[in-house]
């Protein structure tokens, strides 16, 4: 359904991080987990996600740390970045833009919104393109 495109999603929240990742393979999508910034940069250069999903709030390394790292090298600028955190105020959705990322969600996580800006992005609606 989803061309089997890999997701990463980087979130210390242990709860939340597998209820994402759950949904997204409910949806046809291969997912792969990484607890911190840190971890997801291994991650990435290890796997080569098609698009990562990421918090803003993390320890060791954030989420804008994160991206802004990515968007400066170029085997990784290209891979889509989708915020998913509780900052939702105006100020960090915009910081949140300015760095590099497609999208800016805000949790609680609206599954119908979540699951349509990741179809676009990964130009995908179950059904294959191109």
């Amino acid at each position: 359904m989803a061309d089997n495109k890999h997701i990463l999603v980087i979130d210390d929240d242990s709860s939340l991080r597998p209820v994402v990742c759950a949904l997204l393979q409910k949806n046809g999508f291969t997912t792969s987990e990484a607890r911190d910034g840190i971890e997801g940069l291994r991650a990435i250069d290890s796997q080569r996600p098609d698009l990562i999903v990421t918090d803003i709030l993390m320890p060791d390394l954030d989420g804008l740390t994160l991206v802004k790292a990515l968007k400066r090298r170029n085997e990784t600028k290209g891979i889509p970045v989708v915020f998913l955190t509780a900052k939702s105020d105006p100020l960090s959705m915009i910081e949140g833009i300015n760095v590099g990322a497609k999208y800016y969600i805000t949790k609680p996580l609206q599954t119908e919104d979540f699951l349509g800006k990741i179809r676009k992005l990964l130009g995908s609606s179950g059904h294959r393109i191109g």
